[in-house]
């Protein structure tokens, strides 16, 4: 994967939130697919569905983040496999699969977009 990529911009959705999750390519990756339960390196920024506030970014770290798929929230682990190294993925995840219902986390209740760089699969 080429190092020239940018901190990608989320466009503020329209309409409401989806119910299920929504798995978007932005960029088709070439190498290596990630399959469930693998450790992945990925640069990514997330927002809230309904004010387009960001909450999180490996970008703003200056950094990648290595992680076993199996220790996200359900939207990654079921919305990462199938991408390959070098594409770019966007995820609209709703809150069952993100951080459950309003109260808990304080995420729990919204729908989250992720835009996520795959840089390595292993």
């Amino acid at each position: 994967m080429t190092d020239d990529r940018t901190k990608p911009e989320i466009d503020p959705p329209a309409g409401p939130a989806p119910v299920d999750l929504v798995i978007r390519d932005i960029v088709v990756g070439e190498g290596a697919e990630a399959k469930p339960g693998d450790t992945v390196t990925v640069h990514y920024v997330g927002v809230e569905y309904d004010t387009g506030e960001e909450f999180d970014s490996s970008w703003n770290r200056g950094e990648s983040i290595q992680f076993p798929l199996r220790g996200l929230i359900k939207g990654w682990q079921d919305g990462i496999p199938g991408m390959k190294v070098g594409g770019r993925r966007e995820l609209v995840i709703p809150p069952d699969l993100a951080y459950g219902p309003a109260g808990g986390h304080f995420l729990g209740g919204k729908t989250l977009i992720f835009v996520i760089d795959l840089i390595a699969v292993g």
